[in-house]
């Protein structure tokens, strides 16, 4: 009988929602990778090999959690199929009035209700935006993903390292949840949250979602983020 993995999957830290560039952590997403790195440090973990996105918060979120870890010596793997959708794709192919400011709490309630009706959009096919995959090629990315790790790290530990897109919908694809329930598990995701999954040769069963084991005490409850 072969012996089961888990398999790590981490959000990214907190990114720079509303800037000019999104795509870099903030001095907040830096902290928070970094305490979960000690935090699996502390549980004695040691990754057999990571798996990450290629966008540049995936990449910093690694770095991060690498210097809590104590700098493991492991192979990574750049993986775009664990790449996030294009949120702006998605926006300007739904359409609609512009939206206002992100940067007022009616401009932020706005901002996700709209994506949300893109995200239905785009998974029913009624959309297709630019640059970016079908649905259902985005969803065979994420579990080519999930497959090679069945493949080559049962028995192991390993971290995946992207975005809520893609782990949303890992999350839905084990539980054999409509695609539909991805977006709603996409909506709670917490930035540096650890979702875990029991890996075994011919199944994947889910272990834990959206914890935050090294923002649990007092000291660090500020410290939770969305975006």
């Amino acid at each position: 009988m072969a012996t089961m993995g888990t398999l790590y999957l981490v959000r990214h830290g907190q990114a720079s929602f509303g800037a000019d560039d999104y795509d870099r952590l903030s001095e907040l997403g830096h902290r928070q990778c970094e305490a979960l790195g000690q935090a699996l440090r502390q549980r004695g973990l040691q990754p057999a090999a990571v798996l990450l996105g290629t966008l540049r918060r995936h990449q910093e979120s690694w770095q991060a959690l690498a210097r809590g870890l104590g700098a493991p010596s492991v192979p990574t793997q750049a993986w775009p199929g664990l790449n996030e959708y294009d949120s702006l794709a998605l926006l300007q192919a739904q359409g609609g009035e512009p939206l206002p400011p992100h940067d007022t709490p009616e401009g932020f309630k706005a901002h996700f209700r709209r994506l949300r009706q893109a995200l239905l959009a785009w998974m029913d096919g009624r959309i297709q935006p630019q640059g970016m995959p079908s649905y259902a090629d985005f969803r065979a990315a994420v579990v080519q993903a999930l497959s090679h790790v069945q493949a080559h790290h049962v028995g192991q530990s390993v971290l995946l390292v992207s975005s809520g897109g893609p782990i949303s919908t890992a999350v839905a694809h084990v539980l054999g949840a409509p695609a539909h329930t991805a977006i709603d598990l996409n909506m709670r995701l917490r930035n540096s949250s650890l979702t875990e999954m029991v890996v075994g040769p011919k199944r994947l069963e889910l272990l834990a979602f959206n914890t935050l084991p090294h923002l649990e005490d007092e000291a660090r409850r500020s410290w939770v983020s969305y975006a």
